[in-house]
């Protein structure tokens, strides 16, 4: 028996390494296709048998590991069967990020949503289950559930991300795990987390399940006021959140104010007095309603009878003015920081009108000066860009120039081939001015000192006899005058007159910012100057082929000799009057040359 069963195991062996060759031997025909006809392609690799791990033979004779379990995922290509991953493993093998950034991680935006979801539940809801009715043992676990869903929420806020929040030390943005977690565990909003979550719920086994025990979960403030930066800072229009936030303070206020009412009615009982609510139609409401009425300081409220009324509505109506004069300010502020573009603007176009008054300016002037100032501030919203670029650092100034500016500056062909860096200090110089309707961006003869770069809008070239037919007209993206940057003496002069087609927004390039930035690049310089020359002469040269007026003579050229009368001349051999006739002509000849 033991010679049967070790010859039955070679004999399994030797099969097994037999069909280990042949597998072999099939995977290097295919690498063979594969490495000559480019077509066939693979991202998996077949399976490969490890003879460590032999299957045993089946009662039936039929190999375990020659079938596909169940479990496995497969798919065919190439009359081969290839093992892949399932979308579990592939979901496992997504990873949270190791390290987060705070300012800009829009993930994290949407994480503290949810945090200050949580601690808006337990700042509204607590009072409500304390004061009124509405916490029922019918309905208790309902309650609990949404209560220990938000103190999960807690709880992973503070496992899961505040541990790895990035922060700045020494100038550095640290994103070590290690020294994160110390950071946080350190920090204030660590303390404050940890108050929150402190377990007095187990004193609802004792007490009840009492809603105040849960007072400790509103302490997450930080979270709401950092959700408030953040948020903020992405939003477009920022002052209108800041208005709804404003407006949910004096309602939670009010809020607060009709649970303290309800609590103070039970208190003295439902009904016994008419100060107290009578516990007539929904309770919530009607407290609320008397909550605005005495908060507002509206008036119309029935007497307080016992002292403990006249004190709870003593201490309502100083809270009232206090909170509602709180809360106007406020608003004020919100509504005035949001329109202090739009103040600044209506301050600067009424001096301006009162100078030109002062002056008496003609009407047509001032209209003009009036469209100007709408149509800059309503397609910029300012009046002037470089005051609000003043104020960034040198580099934000460059990046903020590179997106707006570099597509349009890179297509100008006097500017290519040079220094790219060249390019990103002439995008700094560059200045908008915005054109009226029918106003003359520069006129024939003016010498040129600036180079134009449409940025919005139409100009049309002039030109004709009457100097009003237009020649072309240049949209957005277009240049002109950039060869009078470069042109010596002063700048070359104009040769036809450019009108604004409409409201035309113009960067400005000047003569004299160009020549400072070139002092640091003499190899840009170079080329510009040539490059310039070359414009110069391409664009002089087709009047000269075509005979046009050249530099004037001072002595006229003559007309030639007839052929005629020179061979008059000639028989008469130049005596008498026909030779000194001939003579003569032979002398003004000389001196024409």
């Amino acid at each position: 028996r033991v010679g049967s069963a070790t010859s039955l195991s070679s004999t399994f062996i030797n099969a097994r390494l037999q069909e280990l060759v042949r597998l072999f031997k099939e995977r290097t025909e295919k690498v063979k296709e594969k490495l000559i006809d480019s077509d066939v392609t693979s991202d998996d690799e077949s399976p490969v048998a490890s003879p460590a791990a032999a299957p045993v033979p089946a009662p039936g004779g039929e190999l375990e590991g020659d079938k596909p379990s169940g479990d496995d995922h497969y798919c065919e290509m190439l009359c081969c069967t290839f093992k892949y991953r399932p979308w579990l493993d592939r979901l496992k093998s997504c990873k949270f990020p190791s390290s987060i950034d705070p300012l800009t991680n829009l993930m994290y935006v949407l994480w503290l949503f949810f945090v200050v979801m949580a601690w808006n539940w337990n700042c509204w809801l607590i009072p409500v289950r304390w004061a009124f009715p509405y916490q029922t043992p019918a309905n208790i676990h309902y309650w609990l559930l949404v209560d220990y869903l938000c103190d999960l929420i807690y709880l992973l806020d503070i496992l899961v991300f505040q541990s790895r929040l990035q922060f700045v030390q020494g100038g550095d943005i640290i994103t070590d795990k290690k020294a994160m977690k110390e950071n946080y565990l350190r920090s204030q909003r660590f303390k404050m987390d940890v108050l929150c979550l402190l377990p007095l719920d187990f004193f609802y086994f004792k007490v009840g399940v009492n809603p105040l025990l849960r007072f400790p979960r509103c302490l997450k403030y930080m979270a709401f006021f950092e959700f408030n930066n953040r948020l903020e800072a992405i939003l477009t229009k920022a002052y209108i959140y800041r208005v709804i936030r404003t407006t949910a303070y004096l309602l939670y206020s009010l809020h607060l104010n009709s649970c303290l009412y309800y609590w103070a009615s039970a208190y003295e009982g439902l009904g016994s007095t008419s100060w107290v609510y009578d516990g007539e139609g929904n309770s919530y409401i009607r407290c609320y309603y008397w909550a605005v009425k005495t908060l507002i300081t509206i008036g119309g409220l029935p007497d307080p009878k016992t002292l403990f009324e006249i004190v709870f509505q003593l201490l309502n109506y100083f809270t009232g003015v206090f909170a509602f004069s709180v809360m106007i300010g406020q608003m004020r502020d919100v509504v005035g920081a949001a329109t202090a573009g739009q103040t600044y603007y209506r301050s600067c176009m009424d001096s301006t009108i009162k100078y030109m008054n002062f002056y008496k300016i003609p009407r047509t002037v001032q209209n003009r000066v009036k469209t100007w100032y709408e149509y800059t501030w309503h397609s910029q919203g300012m009046l002037d860009e470089s005051e609000l670029l003043v104020q960034l650092p040198d580099k934000m100034r460059l990046d903020i120039a590179i997106d707006v500016n570099y597509n349009i500056v890179s297509k100008v062909a006097l500017f290519q081939g040079c220094d790219r860096q060249m390019i990103f200090d002439m995008l700094k110089r560059l200045r908008s001015v915005v054109y009226l309707p029918n106003d003359y961006v520069c006129k024939k003869g003016e010498i040129g000192r600036e180079m134009y770069i449409i940025q919005a809008g139409q100009v049309q070239v002039l030109g004709g006899p009457d100097g009003k037919s237009v020649l072309v007209t240049l949209k957005a993206g277009s240049v002109f005058g950039e060869i009078s940057l470069l042109a010596a003496g002063g700048g070359n002069r104009r040769t036809a007159n450019v009108m604004a087609h409409g409201f035309a927004n113009l960067f400005i390039l000047e003569k004299k910012d160009l020549n400072e930035i070139l002092v640091h690049y003499p190899e840009s310089q170079k080329l510009l100057r040539k490059k310039a020359k070359k414009m110069l002469r391409s664009n002089n040269k087709p009047k000269d082929e075509k005979g046009g007026p050249g530099d004037p003579l001072i002595i006229p050229p003559k007309a030639e000799t007839p052929k005629l009368f020179r061979a008059a001349l000639a028989a008469t051999g130049g005596t008498g009057p026909l030779g000194r006739l001939r003579w003569r002509l032979k002398e003004l000849r000389a001196m024409q040359e």
